[in-house]
């Protein structure tokens, strides 16, 4: 009897051990919620890096840029205050940024644009498991 009851306090440290070394923040410890919005910096550096993948004009990398600053303002409204918006509501802002950004752009740069789009996809996946 006393090696059951050794046994099972033995499983349960076990037991905890595992809970406990689990990652925090539920999906896998990955961010839950949204981004934090770049600064004017932050997103001078990812409209100079989509006019170097994409071959931009002055004037469209201008565009674009006011095109960035407009967008990450209105989410930035977005998320002030106590609830998140709709992801519905997100999306549609960062579908019409899309659009606007395309209207910036000939067939090629489109190409390259969403390729870029990709490219940023997947390093922000890895800057999310660091």
């Amino acid at each position: 009897m006393k090696a059951v009851k050794s046994l099972l306090v033995i499983a349960l440290f076990l037991i905890g051990g595992v809970i406990v070394a689990q990652p925090q923040g539920g999906q896998g410890g990955r961010q839950q919620g949204p981004p934090p919005i770049p600064n004017a910096k932050q997103i001078q550096k990812m409209v100079s890096d989509l006019s170097e993948q994409a071959s931009l004009s002055d004037d469209q990398e201008e565009a674009i840029y006011e095109l960035y600053t407009k967008h990450f303002e209105e989410v930035e409204e977005k998320l002030k205050g106590n609830s998140r918006p709709p992801r519905d509501e997100m999306e549609k802002l960062k579908s019409e940024l899309e659009t606007a950004v395309k209207a910036e752009l000939d067939k090629e740069q489109i190409e390259q644009y969403e390729a870029w789009k990709k490219t940023q996809k997947k390093k922000r996946a890895q800057r999310q498991k660091r």
